[in-house]
Parts: C-alpha cells; structure tokens; sequence
C-alpha cells in the first residue's frame, strides 16, 4: 500500500498586525509552519528564509532513513543563516522564527519543532496535540510548577525559550519518525490560531470538514471571529491511499510568497552551485570581500592605485562596526532575558499562598516553585494556633497542596475564618455531654464550690 497526501495552506495577517510574519508551505512530500518575529522588518523576513531552506527537500528522491538527518541540516542551516543576516543588519536584530516541518517518505513522516507553533493530529475522531510549545510557562507545567489553568492567565505565556536565529550556535529540536496512516488528518498552525479558538472548536473543524482548503479557510475565519489578535496560518494535509485526483501544486502562503524568490530557491536546491540564499553562499561572499580588501591593500602601495588607502580605510571601518554591531546585539539580548527574568520574579512576588512551614500553618510569599536553585517563595507568617495536629484530615492535606491567596490580608483573614474553623477541641470531643443551660444573667457556666466528679468532661469556654 502506498500513500500521497492531500493538502492545503492558508494565511492571513488578522484584524491587529500590519503585516504577516507568518509563513507557510504545502508540498506533495513536505509541510512547512513558521511564525517569525522581531518587529516588522524582521519576522517577516525570518520566517520567510526558514521555508526557503526548507522548500528544496520537497522531492520524492529521499529514503524514509535519511528523512530527519535532511530536515536537521536545513533548519540548522536557516538558523545560521538568520543570526548572520541579525549579525550585519542593524534593522534587524532580534528577529527569529518558529518552525515545523513534516517531510514524507512512503509510509513514514519525519517531523522537526521548536517554538509555540502546533502540529495537531486527528485520528478516528480524536484530536491530539502532537508538539510541546517551547515557552517558559509550559517548562512551568511539565515541571509542576504552574497547572494548564494558571499557565492560560500567566502574564509571561508567550516568552519563547528555543527559537530558530535567537542566539549563535546549534538550535535545540524536538524530532520524531511517524506512520504515514491513512485517515490520519494533520493541521500545522501559528499561535494565531491555537490561541484564540480552542482545541476543541478545531476538533469539530478537522472532524467535520472534508477538504483541507476548506477546513483551513473556516479555522482562519474562526479564528479572526475571535478578535484575530495575531496572524492567522493553518496547513491541513490528508494522509490518503493512491490517490487518483491529480496532484496539486505546492502552495506557499504569507510571508514567504512575498519574500521568496523562484530563482534563489532554485539555486539552494542544486549544492555546489551556491545562491545568496544558502550558507555556503554566503560563505563564498564573506570570503570575496576579504580577497577584495586584500587587494585593496597591496595597490594602496601603488603610485598607479589612487584612492586604494581610502578604500581600505573604509573597508577597516566597516569591519569595526560589524564587530561592535554584533557586541551590542549580544549586550543587548543579555538585558532582555535579564529583564524578563526581573519581570517574572516580580511577579512572583506579587502572589501569596497559605501552606505549612515546620509543622505549623504559614502564609508564604511567591509562588511554591523553584527556578533551578532560586526558591520564587518565602514564609512572612507563622501561626502557633491553630496547631496543626487540631486539623480535620481534609484541611491538612489542602494545606500540603497550598492555598493560593490574592494578597497577605487575604492570606490571614483565609487562616483566621476558614483553616480556624476546622480546629478541633480534643476535649470537648473526647466524651460527648448533654448541654447545660447558662445562667440567665451570664454566658459562662457559675462557678461550683466542689470539683466534678473525675468521669465528667470539661465544657469549652464560652458555652
């Protein structure tokens, strides 16, 4: 049995953006998501570069083997790409990308990740989110620091902890081999999506609509319903058996349709010829322009060279600024984690909890998790009363759990009406008695000149 798939890419920049920094891809044997960023001449271009790497493996020439170690040399390779592109344009530091890709080979899919774009996986009606996003509030989740819910209303949800061109060197992926199941319908979306319309609405979208053109139009415009807050990407594919249709041709969407061109695509898919586009490309250029200052300095020896010296004057100047341009890019990435750690941790400490510290009720400052060997929370308050062991079972272990509180004089009024109300009095619960009626003018019970009997047990003041 063999497979072929059916697919489809829509894009649209939303009802908020300017411009579409997404991009997106759908080819006979490749599936390409990216969702760029860095302002708007950079995400725009991020992303676009992404899926020009990635577009030339669309072929059906690969074995199932060679799948992920081919999809691993282009993303690395647009990766360095983009932080060279940062490195020597002023305009456009801080730009990066998210990105999926899913190349098929026969029957197998190889699939690569980072970033917070999705890839979904319906199945026999049963939708599953097959990526994990690569955001500091998800680390939270999978560490148990955060549940699902407090991680939806968390105000750092959208930092992004592995994106492709943030910082030099190899770029961490998430990479796996699947089936290529028939039946199994696949969407690839931007956060512009996922974020507004739930996993569910898109469900019912995947289930219910058969062509993947239309099904990613009607995710689109939910998603725009919904306030299109962001830009708006979906790739829908079918895994099918033999499919007779004719085959479509690969679709390019957002960003990319705009930035790429056929001709440097073209080049990047035939090594050895090298493009603009490519690494070793780029390489090749790097290494012109230094024969070229070189032979500026040997005619600025030369009577027969007027103007060489200037010229190699100026090549030395721009030198140096490509050199401090790129310290201060590093400079400045280093004060935006910095700040952005500042950022949380003052959150953090915005936030209250009612738990236990050394055995007595204890209202606690931050939130109970730790950032390696940072603790985000510390006691302010402990209680001798109500002791501990005078709790009910149930509120010892909610205790354990911790009770989140919005401020301090939350956090005590929580302990003084809620957590006191579940003491017990051992006394007045070890042997039961019939009430005795008060005095008429006193609440207290009067004052007997003789001891009880030693089987009589002792009221709680008050009754």
């Amino acid at each position: 049995m063999t497979t072929s798939l059916r697919y489809a890419a829509r894009s649209s920049v939303g009802l908020v953006r300017s411009s579409n920094q997404d991009s997106g891809y759908a080819g006979p044997h490749l599936m390409v998501l990216c969702d760029g960023m860095g302002g708007p001449a950079g995400g725009d271009i991020a992303s676009a570069v992404a899926v020009d790497h990635l577009v030339p493996l669309d072929a059906d020439s690969h074995q199932a083997g060679d799948l992920l170690g081919l999809l691993r040399d282009a993303v690395q390779a647009a990766h360095a790409d983009l932080v060279a592109r940062s490195s020597a344009s002023p305009e456009l530091a801080g730009l990066g990308t998210t990105c999926i890709a899913i190349m098929r080979s026969g029957n197998k899919l190889a699939m690569v990740h980072v970033g917070d774009s999705r890839a979904y996986l319906l199945r026999d009606g049963e939708l599953t989110q097959v990526t994990t996003d690569h955001t500091f509030v998800e680390y939270l989740v999978e560490t148990g620091r955060l549940t699902r819910e407090q991680a939806r209303q968390h105000p750092q949800r959208s930092v992004l902890l592995r994106v492709l061109g943030d910082a030099d060197g190899e770029v961490q992926l998430d990479e796996s081999i699947r089936e290529a199941v028939p039946g199994d319908r696949w969407l690839l979306c931007s956060d512009g999506l996922s974020g507004p319309v739930s996993a569910a609405t898109i469900g019912e979208v995947l289930a219910g609509v058969d062509d993947p053109e239309l099904a990613a139009e009607q995710l689109i415009d939910l998603a725009e319903r919904a306030g299109g807050p962001d830009n708006i990407t979906a790739v829908v594919f079918d895994v099918v058996e033999d499919d007779p249709t004719p085959q479509r041709d690969p679709q390019i969407v957002g960003s990319a349709a705009i930035h790429r061109t056929l001709p440097a695509v073209a080049s990047a898919a035939s090594p050895g010829e090298g493009s603009p586009a490519t690494p070793a490309a780029k390489a090749a250029a790097l290494v012109a322009g230094l024969e070229d200052d070189a032979d500026a300095a040997e005619g600025a020896s030369s009577p027969a060279a007027p103007g060489a010296a200037e010229a190699l004057a100026d090549a030395e100047e721009r030198r140096r600024r490509r050199r401090r341009r790129s310290i201060l890019g590093t400079v400045l990435l280093l004060i935006a984690v910095a700040g952005t750690l500042i950022l949380v941790y003052n959150w953090t400490q915005s936030q209250y909890y009612v738990s236990i510290s050394d055995g007595k009720v204890a209202i606690y400052q931050g939130i109970p998790q730790t950032l390696g060997p940072i603790s985000l929370s510390h006691v302010v308050e402990t209680y001798d009363e109500p002791a501990l062991d005078e709790l009910d079972e149930r509120m010892r272990k909610r205790l354990e759990e911790t009770v989140p509180r919005i401020s301090l004089a939350d956090a005590r009024t929580y302990i003084e009406d809620t957590v006191s109300a579940q003491a017990s009095t051992p006394e007045a619960t070890a042997t039961p008695t019939p009430p005795q009626t008060p005095h008429p003018q006193s609440t207290k019970p009067q004052p007997s000149p003789a001891p009880p009997p030693p089987s009589a047990s002792r009221l709680p003041e008050g009754v």
